[in-house]
């Protein structure tokens, strides 16, 4: 099964992405930071990334940005509780964006239409 990273300062956003997408048969990774997120990816290989655009440190828009640099095929879902970002030009560059909620219905039709056109 696919590999997801999840990259969000909440921690219990982690904690209920993780455990909904762990039981739908997914292997989770997670980080509260995007520091030396790249280098994450490089060690982790996950099949997609979901990215908070509000981190502490750092822009996810930007973080988005390097991302789609050095991995141009790795499919990237924003989440984020604002969805003021959806109007901002940087995040054209992800796959999906999703608002925030803890129905992740949304969320997961999202992970399975971006891994199922995911190219190698």
């Amino acid at each position: 099964m696919a590999k997801i990273l999840i990259v969000d300062d909440e921690e219990h956003i982690r904690l209920l992405y993780s455990e909904e997408l762990l039981e739908e048969g997914y292997e989770v990774c997670v980080t509260d930071t995007g520091y030396e997120l790249i280098d994450r990816i490089e060690r982790e290989k996950p099949d997609l990334v979901i990215l908070d655009i509000k981190l502490p440190e750092y822009s996810g828009l930007d973080l988005l940005q390097d991302i789609r640099n050095k991995f141009y095929n790795l499919p990237v879902i924003l989440s984020t509780a604002y969805d003021v970002f959806k109007e901002d030009l940087k995040s054209v560059a992800a796959d999906y964006y999703v608002t925030k909620s803890f129905d992740l219905t949304e969320l997961k039709k999202r992970i399975a239409m971006a891994l199922e056109t995911k190219t190698p």
